[in-house]
């Protein structure tokens, strides 16, 4: 079969490479692509979010399966507006319709979700420019820490810890004043955890599910998690600290309830749900829920799983995951991420990678790259993800820094501790 991937991004070139392996894939299309997925189909520069250029490509190409990688045209609901076209209904979208996206578009939704069905979750209220007061009362009878998010989707710029009550205070004003637009009219304000963060990755078909393989990211941009939050620095699968006894729990204390609370709610949910996870103690409390899969988590998980990726997905949109058996490697997989000088804060683009085709141990999956006159470029703040997999953790992580270090290009950094601090 013909399959379209929207996005651009380490995610979707992850995908690729995965789908491009495939015996059931025909052709693949992605959309817009990258500097690097050219290699394992063809790029299409259209915006995903613009669903008429998505119908009219899909129509051309005779496309029959599309899967999205990033959440706003999920949000935006690109499997409604397939499924409200007569010419386009019986394609297969894997990700969720709007009503389900709004478990990430809406993190009030989602807190809520949270509560009526009993999904251990940090305690948090909501507020909005009504509620300003209410809100400023709020924070000054808290204990600190505590956490800020704007309610809708802000680029992953949405969250913001503060330490006092004078800096919750005044981050509350700005984020209602219009700091993140429309995605600030309503602010969730959430204890602040102490704990270990990590990802656990769901795919289901709206009845049954399977649980992938769990991942954990870097978010911090400096050595020893220091400094301000990125997209993901890097990621690595499996996560030690998280046994079968642990991973037993945050499926019948977080994933049934889940799967459960959407089928009470009339939520037909199919495709994947990201739950990101803190483990307080012994205990799994969740503190978001994506609509997709995470960046750079995928270039972790998607290498080690042995399936063929287009039969799984074929599964799920005939709605028959109940049979099918997930093979997940035994191997660890280790991703270092590659970003540009500045990031991520402002940054330059149009520098000229070099060493690509030098590293030994890994794949490179391309994020913000852009290919021009056969020279591939940075294109965006997190530019290449370098992921390993190898047959015990410490190689693993080993040899993504190794190669690494033999990509060039001017303002290169990474971090160089990446997982380091599981062994």
């Amino acid at each position: 079969m013909n399959i379209l991937i929207l996005g651009s991004g380490g995610r979707e070139s992850a995908f690729a490479w995965k789908i491009a392996q495939s015996d059931l894939c025909s052709q693949l299309f992605i959309a817009p692509g990258n500097g690097g997925t050219g290699a394992f189909g063809k790029n299409v520069n259209l915006n995903p979010n613009n669903f008429e250029a998505v119908k009219a490509l899909v129509l051309k190409e005779n496309i029959e399966m599309v899967v999205v990688g990033p959440e706003e045209p999920l949000v935006n609901g690109i499997h409604d507006f397939f499924l409200a076209d007569a010419a386009l209904a019986q394609i297969h979208v894997i990700g969720p319709k709007k009503e389900g996206a709004i478990l990430e578009g809406s993190k009030d939704f989602s807190k809520q979700f949270m509560v009526r069905h009993g999904i251990p979750a940090p305690v948090s209220q909501s507020f909005t420019t009504e509620t300003l007061q209410q809100g400023l009362d709020y924070l000054n009878s808290h204990i600190l820490p505590i956490v800020l998010k704007a309610d809708g989707l802000a680029a992953g710029k949405g969250v913001v810890i503060c330490e006092t009550v004078a800096e919750a205070q005044e981050e509350l004003k700005l984020m209602l004043g219009g700091k993140f637009g429309n995605a600030g009219s309503l602010v969730v304000i959430e204890e602040y955890l102490t704990g270990i963060e990590l990802s656990v990755f769901v795919l289901t078909d709206g009845q049954n599910y399977l649980i992938l393989p769990e991942a954990k990211d870097y978010k911090k941009i400096g050595q020893g998690d220091s400094g301000l939050n990125t997209g993901g620095m890097g990621s690595v699968s499996p996560v030690p600290f998280a046994d079968e006894k642990f991973l037993n729990e945050v499926e019948h204390s977080i994933i049934i309830p889940t799967i459960e609370g959407l089928k009470k709610d009339g939520i037909d949910y199919t495709g994947f749900i990201f739950f990101g996870l803190f483990k307080v103690g012994d205990n799994p409390l969740i503190i978001e829920y994506n609509c997709r899969m995470g960046d750079p988590e995928t270039e972790s998980v998607i290498p080690r799983i042995e399936n063929d990726l287009v039969e799984l997905f074929q599964a799920v949109a005939d709605k028959k995951l109940m049979d099918y058996q997930l093979n997940v490697s035994e191997k660890t997989a280790a991703t270092v991420m590659i970003v540009a000088g500045g990031y991520p804060g402002d940054y330059e683009k149009g520098k000229a990678i070099t060493g690509i085709d030098n590293i030994r141990k890994s794949t490179a999956f391309h994020a913000g790259t852009s290919l021009e006159g056969g020279v591939v470029k940075t294109n965006g703040g997190r530019v290449i993800a370098i992921t390993s997999l190898q047959d015990t953790q410490f190689e693993a992580l080993q040899s993504a820094t190794a190669d690494a270090a033999r990509i060039y290009f001017d303002g290169k950094y990474f971090r160089e501790d990446i997982g380091f601090d599981l062994i």
